[in-house]
């Protein structure tokens, strides 16, 4: 087909495009695992097949997908390898923003690179007391020229940037807050697989160090996430953190199933001869699978919101309201259904089921280390605050000193 032929890629026709990389990307990832190998050949295939232009314009190479479409095949993703939509997190934000930027070469310009495969990470997040009005990053005059400007600082959490061919960069700029796009191999750039979170472990989360970085004037790319007031930003972000638990939650219902189907072992006193007859165990795969269902459904249901947002207004403060709140009440259903399920999922055997080689707890580990972002327990108090009071719900979420 033709990128002139649609406006837009059918679910059928990015199915058939994107399962046959889930499927190998999935083969290894109890490996990847085990020896805590970033997924270096397995971002290498999503470039090749284009996965970062999912949002592109077709007239710009891209597939034209929706935003649930997007969040759709971030789900499948997430279930072959809930690493990869996390660390490529921020480069679906960045195609956001130049979609809704104003017509422009350097839109065009952006939007054909996402269609090459080019990918954006990120490195906003800094240690200590950094926080979004406080940034020791800074970019300032290079002095050799009116518009050359120098980039230092030092990062953490610098999420899927050992992926990424240009990372999107937090910085003061005179007292200012502004987004910088710096190419990943840039002199000066030095990145760090340092992240040492007992999940998501290859989420390339690690720290980066910027030493008096060339940034050309046009790399400045304005305020971006973190500005005060509304914005959709924060929800998108969030939807894909929701995205990733949907995706394992269903990974964790296939590995579980298919241990059970395989296994003739049970105990003396069992309900059945075989466990995959076994009421109690049916049970919990039940569950596993409803978890799976509903996750998805919320994470689908609030792509809709956005997608309707962004293709009216994405300046709507009542629209955005309704998303940002939806996101939060979803974090509180997901979250603990996840994490409850992914549990309780080794009821289903006796002690063969927590082998290494089978790494089934790698699916809580992910879970409950991608759910602290943005913590349920202030997401939960805004939600209550927001129907009780009316209060304002607060949409930039940062670290540091309160």
């Amino acid at each position: 087909m033709t990128a002139t032929a649609v406006s837009r890629y059918t679910d059928e026709q990015l199915d058939e495009i994107f399962t046959p990389v889930y499927a190998r990307i999935a083969e290894g990832a109890v490996q990847r695992e085990q020896d805590r190998s970033l997924a270096h050949d397995e971002v290498a295939a999503l470039k090749e097949v284009r996965f970062g232009a999912l949002r592109v314009p077709v007239e710009l190479g891209g597939y034209g997908a929706s935003v649930r479409q997007l969040f759709r095949q971030l789900v499948l993703l997430a279930a072959a390898e809930s690493n990869l939509p996390q660390a490529l997190r921020v480069h679906w934000w960045f195609v956001e923003e130049q979609l809704l930027a104003e017509d422009g070469p350097e839109r065009e310009r952006w939007l054909r690179a996402a269609a090459d495969g080019v990918l954006v990470g990120n490195a906003i997040s800094e240690p200590g007391v950094g926080a979004i009005d406080r940034y020791s990053t800074a970019v300032t005059p290079d002095g050799s020229s009116d518009n050359a400007l120098r980039l230092s600082g030092t990062k953490y959490y610098s999420t899927g940037s050992l992926y990424a061919d240009h990372i999107v960069v937090a910085a003061d700029q005179d007292g200012d807050r502004v987004a910088v796009l710096v190419d990943a191999d840039a002199d000066g750039v030095t990145q760090y697989d340092d992240w040492d979170g007992f999940g998501q472990r290859l989420t390339a989360s690690g720290t980066t160090e910027f030493s008096d970085v060339a940034v050309p004037s046009d790399r400045v790319l304005g305020p971006g996430y973190g500005t005060p007031g509304r914005t959709y930003g924060t929800s998108y972000l969030q939807l894909v953190q929701l995205s990733v638990l949907a995706g394992i939650a269903q990974r964790a219902t296939d590995d579980v199933a298919g241990w059970v189907r395989d296994r003739t072992r049970t105990f003396t006193h069992a309900a059945a001869d075989l466990p995959r007859h076994d009421p109690l165990v049916q049970q919990v795969i039940g569950r596993l699978s409803a978890t799976a269902y509903a996750a998805r459904t919320l994470v689908l249901d609030i792509a809709d919101q956005l997608d309707h947002l962004l293709a009216n207004d994405s300046g709507d403060a009542e629209l955005l309201d309704r998303v940002e709140f939806d996101v939060a009440r979803a974090q509180a259903v997901v979250i603990p259904t996840v994490l409850d399920a992914t549990t309780q999922l080794f009821e289903v055997g006796g002690a063969s089921i927590t082998s290494e080689k089978l790494r089934l707890d790698r699916h809580w580990r992910n879970a409950r280390t991608i759910s602290v972002h943005n913590p349920l327990i202030y997401k939960l108090q805004t939600v209550g605050d927001h129907v009780l009071n009316g209060a304002e719900l607060p949409y930039a979420w940062s670290a540091g000193r309160r």
